[in-house]
């Protein structure tokens, strides 16, 4: 697979020989809606950024507020490897903002498609053309390295956007950037594009993508295919609307998919992707690729059984590579592979009779429609591992009666040495009126007292599993523990008393 990718690159890539990073996290991804960071927040994420290995960082936008001046000044004193960068429209006293906050490095910009021009800016083309120019002159002069954006790029007309980059080209700018403000472009499209603006201008050449049709970062590839020099990005595909090109998405692609390393320390991106979401309050969803919770999760039966012998079965790159970890879910798809794998992980040593109730209440769980945990499996074993290993008393049946101003009632029906008994009875509670017509139904066999009673939900959630602890002693003095495990606490209570009755009849009559 590799060795074909090889060959695609070679054939029909037209490669730059350096392709720069430039992530906006903290500036398009900071104008997510909902969305505001601390001075001392983007210090945190500037770093993490800095420790990847981003080659540039744009910091905010300095003209919009004093705090934006601040936190660009504060982040410039960590004196980071990645370029530090300043967003500012087409106007002088933007850049003196970027000045200001002791930026080296501007990133202009003005909107030139006749919405922008006729509906936001009020402005002729040749006035277009001349603000772009000035500021960029006037950055230039100001020893700042320029980075130009034609904003609504992509419905800009072509000859217009090009006058427009040439009159930037000569004024100096060190780069042209290409918005698609909208996210209107296709691959196909991207690559006339890009293709036609490479034939063109002999400078580098960056894009700003966004992702309002899904293909920020489909684009981004393509537009890199055809020789662009630099991808704007941000952490977790954060911005504007539906957001911008996604970070990670980009470099694992370039990296699994093309065999193009840029360098970065991909390992950190879990990390600064966990980051990224706690501070801003946006929750990747599940299913997000590289960095999302199912990233590397499997359940299937078919699909563990292959991760188990050969990771790459079912995974296109392993979890270590971006710093995340592959999960074994269990649920109703789980397979005994899986589950096997799971209790060796957690060194729990099953029979094969003890294996495979596990392995069926696990199945049970999963079609009722519960995700099974970790923690629920563990409570699950356990319960299995240390129940009687023989049952002369087992229950049949219960019914539960209850409701306000009305005693709640317990029906049970035990099978006791294969004869069936029924008995109802009242308590202060269910679980209280359950375990007490137990205690009179097995009254003739034994007489037990409940020494201690502990019930603990295992997960959060309404469909959490219940495990019940007990200590029962019989009328000899012996004592004897219980559990189980159930979603509904009055079942697992019975349960776990019957199995505590269970080994004290047995060393009755041992």
């Amino acid at each position: 697979m590799l060795d074909n990718i090889e060959i695609i690159k070679k054939e029909s890539m037209n490669l730059a020989d350096k392709i720069y990073i430039f992530d906006t996290t903290l500036r398009d991804g900071e104008q997510t809606p909902g969305v505001a960071l601390t001075v001392d927040e983007k210090i945190q994420i500037a770093q993490k950024l800095n420790n990847l290995g981003v080659d540039k960082i744009e910091v905010g936008f300095p003209a919009s507020s004093k705090g934006e001046i601040k936190s660009a000044k504060k982040i410039g004193e960590l004196d980071l490897d990645s370029t530090l960068v300043g967003l500012s429209r087409s106007l002088k006293s933007d850049v003196d903002a970027v000045l200001d906050a002791d930026l080296e490095y501007i990133h202009t910009f003005i909107g030139t498609s006749p919405l922008h021009r006729d509906y936001k800016l009020k402005m002729s083309k040749s006035e277009i053309i001349s603000k772009a120019t000035e500021t960029i002159e006037y950055a230039k002069d100001h020893g700042l390295t320029v980075e130009f954006s034609a904003e609504d790029a992509t419905r800009t007309e072509r000859n217009f956007l090009f006058d427009v980059f040439s009159q930037a080209v000569s004024s100096g700018v060190d780069f042209l950037d290409i918005p698609d403000t909208v996210g209107i472009l296709t691959p196909i499209m991207t690559r006339e594009l890009i293709t036609d603006i490479k034939d063109n201008f002999n400078v580098p050449i960056s894009v700003h993508f966004h992702n309002d049709f899904g293909l920020a970062t489909a684009n981004t590839l393509t537009a890199i295919e055809c020789g662009a020099n630099q991808a704007h990005v941000t952490v977790n595909g954060l911005g504007e609307r539906t957001g911008n090109c996604s970070l990670e998405e980009l470099v694992m692609t370039l990296k699994a998919s093309y065999g193009i390393d840029l360098g970065l320390d991909t390992t950190r991106l879990y990390s600064l992707s966990t980051l990224v979401g706690r501070l801003t309050g946006v929750k990747m969803p599940v299913n997000k690729p590289i960095v999302g919770d199912n990233a590397f999760a499997h359940e299937s039966g078919i699909h563990v059984h292959g991760i188990l012998n050969n990771s790459a079965t079912y995974e296109p790159m392993s979890p270590e590579m971006v710093g995340h970890s592959r999960r074994i879910v269990l649920g109703k798809h789980t397979g005994a592979n899986a589950l096997k794998s799971k209790l060796k992980e957690y060194h729990i040593d099953l029979d094969e009779g003890q294996f495979y109730k596990v392995f069926n209440e696990i199945k049970a769980l999963g079609d009722s429609g519960k995700c099974v945990t970790d923690d629920d499996l563990i409570a699950i074993a356990i319960t299995e591992l240390g129940s009687a290993k023989e049952t002369p008393i087992v229950l049949k049946g219960l019914s539960i009666s209850m409701g306000a101003n009305v005693s709640p009632t317990a029906t049970v029906k035990l099978e006791i040495d294969g004869v069936e008994k029924e008995k109802a009875n009242t308590g202060v509670g269910p679980i209280d009126a359950a375990i007490g017509a137990v205690r009179e139904l097995v009254q003739d066999t034994m007489h037990i007292e409940l020494e201690e009673y502990n019930l603990e939900a295992i997960t959060g959630g309404t469909d959490a599993l219940a495990e019940v602890f007990v200590i029962t002693s019989d009328a000899d003095g012996n004592k004897s523990t219980g559990r189980s495990t159930n979603q509904d606490i009055v079942m697992a209570s019975i349960m776990a008393v019957l199995d505590s009755m269970n080994k004290l009849l047995l060393i009755k009559r041992a």
